[in-house]
């Protein structure tokens, strides 16, 4: 399949340079765009135009818990959105990082930051297996159709607890599949960087979490695509959500 890595970073570094993203203001790149999968306008969030790239499979910060003074991650943070929303929970007192590997979204999100005058939020390069940030502490991690595009979801959990304070939190919305899914979608790097071949199996996916350590591990919304769909295999969105001893 050639560099996963490099594809999906070229990918987005293009979805980046586009002025409405991927699919539009209100669709997700994870689907065939037959169904609205995240409305951040019946949020009343008042978005900075341009963080919005069409990107997520779910709202994680609706679930996330976020108070007053928390420090908040967003792994994958693309152009702000949730690390914008994210903001507004936080407060002044607060502060939201934002972590994402392509300099091109890394640059959108400082513009857009700047343009919607957010003062509690920073952006830094870096991949999210990897993450560029102190051990113990982040309150609550977040990450929106992000993860399934790392070969290694281990290693990205693993960082998440981590980064996480003893009793943090995270709500990650994530594709995952059921079934057995063809090897022909498995080896197709298309759907790669489209958020399908490298979804986990739901069961493994949450397996892994507990494994990493985390605890009163929990899914808040669970949506079923009409595309790729087969006889055997189906393709999801959760938001799952878990919590650091």
């Amino acid at each position: 399949m050639g560099d996963i890595k490099q594809e999906v970073q070229k990918k987005y570094a293009a979805i980046a340079a586009q002025p409405d993203g991927c699919c539009g203001a209100t669709s997700s790149c994870c689907s065939d765009g037959s169904a609205t999968l995240v409305d951040y306008a019946g949020l009343d969030a008042n978005i900075v135009a341009g963080a919005n790239l069409g990107l997520g499979c779910g709202v994680p910060t609706l679930y996330a818990g976020i108070q007053p003074g928390y420090t908040v991650l967003d792994l994958g943070s693309g152009a702000g959105v949730d690390v914008f929303l994210a903001a507004k929970a936080v407060g002044p007192q607060g502060r939201v990082i934002g972590v994402d590997m392509t300099p091109e979204m890394i640059a959108r999100a400082w513009d857009n930051a700047i343009k919607g005058g957010y003062r509690n939020v920073e952006f830094r390069l870096g991949d999210i297996e990897n993450l560029p940030v102190t051990g113990d502490s982040v309150d609550v991690a977040i990450s929106n159709c992000v993860i399934n595009l790392v070969p290694d979801k281990r290693r990205v959990f693993t960082e998440i607890y981590r980064v996480l304070k003893p009793g943090g939190r995270f709500s990650i919305s994530d594709v995952v599949t059921t079934g057995d899914v063809p090897p022909e979608i498995r080896g197709d790097i298309e759907q790669w960087t489209g958020c399908i071949a490298g979804a986990m199996d739901r069961d493994d996916y949450l397996n892994i979490i507990r494994e990493v350590g985390f605890v009163d591990v929990s899914t808040n919304k669970t949506v079923e695509y009409d595309y790729p769909k087969g006889e055997r295999f189906a393709v999801q969105s959760i938001t799952v959500e878990g919590r650091k001893r």
